[in-house]
């Protein structure tokens, strides 16, 4: 999201400093207490499930439709995020929410909520979850100074992980005294107050997006973006080996409290609320243990207290152990994963932010819906002690796979916008819309050099590829052999233009400028467009 030079923002902060700032608090609050609900909503949902037939695989169905609607939506709702006002976005979306939180409200309370119609409605929550997820990420470097975007994103995690720890314990206590329905009406009643506090904020410098991308355009230059980008490929696949196995231990949970440990709702709050104390705990302290201990060695001794919980949780039965087992776990989760989504924030440029994140989350939801049924089916197959040894296996290759897929090093990665290429000098202006556009870069390279050019532009590839180019190439006359001419292919003369007005970092420049050290005087730039979109040639025969 910005540069992650050596600076500032690789110095360690207090966790409590983004709330300094009153908009970002009443906001950060505000989400609390929306999270809370969620939770609690959560909790509500597997409680009616619990005495149903088939109910391991039910009970897991409440995580995988939550989070189901995040792996189908999240890049489309990373797309209006990136192109439309973020908080008019994010209010409509709350609205939606309220009205969810109200159906299961006044269903439940009039005992018409079969398992069928609770999970479709418990995806329809998912779904403005979904659409809320990368507008909120993309909001906050809004919100608050460059500087203060890793405390940022571990007091998102501490705001997780306090509705953890107090959601389901409130919930407990409701389900227990009043049962299911009062649950599902805060719930209705938390989003209103997150959505009271969207509609009370006034962005003093809104954003605005001139010309609006085309949504499949978006949609097709956010993935590329991805595809083509190998930090970003290895910081998802770090999130989903660690995802996947770990969900084990929150689809399950409710499971191992009625039928293992003999617990009620109660128990089962107090389960989570271990959990969410020893997460709040891991993102105070993550500021201070990150100044001692590198990410990848925050990630492989994260890795090793899971894969330890999962099999104490698997294989005890006293209620304080457990519990002391939940609380490192608790730690582990949110050192994970508030390592790697930072790790995201400070490195994806702002163009492409809101897509960006959007895949995160559809890695990160993705592997708990999927890792919630595939762990719910084993454990209906083969017991609850068998699918949680499983996932401590996987587990425990995973964090070893963490010295073969090591976070990468971002402090000398230089991710400021860099508008470096001059505006192309033309005999007419082309259509934004006119596409496929060829464009030309002849270099002229001696001999000596071409080796070393050669390597300096596979640089310039990856740039060239992450910020519009549907294909790239480099080729060389056969009738010289101090030549190069450089090819690739814009979806858009709209998206080639927005290559020069915005997608280019100050990594992409220092690569470009790498490679031309290496040439004989500036190169050529030619942009061809299709013959048909050029101006047309007339008869004079037919003018006269």
């Amino acid at each position: 999201m910005v540069t992650a030079a050596a600076g500032p923002a690789d110095r360690p902060a207090s966790p409590w400093a983004p709330l300094r700032t009153a908009v970002y608090r009443n906001l950060w609050l505000a989400l609390l207490v929306a999270n809370i609900g969620t939770w609690m909503q959560t909790v509500g949902a597997q409680w009616l499930l619990i005495h149903h037939s088939n109910a391991s695989t039910l009970v897991a169905l409440v995580q995988t439709a939550s989070l189901l609607p995040v792996l189908l939506l999240a890049l489309p709702a990373g797309v209006l995020a990136d192109s439309f006002d973020r908080r008019h976005l994010l209010i409509a979306v709350q609205l939606f929410l309220v009205a969810v939180a109200v159906a299961l409200t006044l269903l439940t309370l009039t005992d018409r909520m079969p398992p069928a119609l609770l999970l479709t409605l418990t995806f329809a929550f998912g779904v403005g979850q979904a659409l809320t997820l990368p507008a909120w990420a993309a909001v906050i470097p809004e919100l608050v100074p460059q500087e203060q975007l890793r405390s940022a994103s571990a007091l998102g995690s501490i705001s997780v992980n306090v509705a953890r720890a107090v959601g389901p314990a409130v919930a407990g206590v409701l389900i227990a005294r009043t049962g299911v329905a009062p649950v599902f009406a805060l719930n209705a009643v938390a989003f209103g107050i997150f959505t009271y506090a969207l509609w009370r904020w006034r962005p003093g410098n809104v954003r605005a997006v001139e010309v609006p991308e085309r949504f499949t355009a978006a949609l097709r230059a956010g993935s590329r973006y991805v595809r083509h980008s190998p930090i970003v490929r290895r910081l998802l696949r770090r999130a989903l080996v660690f995802v996947i196995p770990a969900s084990a231990l929150w689809a399950l949970l409710p499971l191992v409290a009625n039928r293992r440990l003999g617990l009620g709702s109660g128990g089962y709050g107090l389960l989570l609320a271990a959990l969410g104390v020893g997460a709040i705990a891991g993102g105070v302290l993550l500021a201070v243990i990150r100044t001692r201990l590198s990410a990848n060695q925050l990630l492989f001794i994260a890795g090793a207290v899971f894969t330890v919980a999962l099999a104490v949780v698997a294989t005890v039965r006293v209620v304080p152990l457990v519990l002391l087992a939940l609380l490192p776990a608790g730690m582990a989760w949110v050192t994970v994963l508030a390592n790697v989504n930072a790790e995201m924030q400070l490195f994806l440029p702002t163009w492409v932010r809101a897509r960006g994140l959007a895949v995160y989350q559809v890695c990160f939801a993705g592997g708990q819906a999927i890792g919630a049924l595939l762990w719910g089916l084993v454990a209906d197959m083969g017991g609850l002690v068998l699918a949680y040894l499983a996932a401590a296996a996987l587990m425990l290759v995973g964090t070893v796979t963490s010295r073969v897929w090591p976070l990468p090093d971002l402090r000398s990665v230089n991710r400021e916008p860099a508008a470096y290429w001059p505006q192309p000098r033309l005999a007419y202006e082309p259509d934004p819309g006119v596409g496929p556009v060829l464009v030309t870069v002849q270099y002229s390279v001696r001999p000596e050099r071409a080796q070393s050019f050669l390597a300096a532009m596979d640089l310039v590839r990856g740039a060239r590829q992450r910020t519009g180019a549907m294909r790239w190439g480099l080729f060389r006359p056969a009738e010289t052999t101090d030549r190069f001419v450089e090819v690739y292919l814009v979806p858009s003369w709209d998206e080639h233009l927005r290559q020069h007005g915005g997608r280019l970092t100050g990594e992409d420049r220092e690569a470009e400028e790498r490679a031309r050290e290496y040439a004989d005087g500036a190169p050529q730039v030619r942009h061809l467009v299709p013959a048909a979109a050029g101006p047309q040639l007339t008869d004079d025969r037919e003018a006269t």
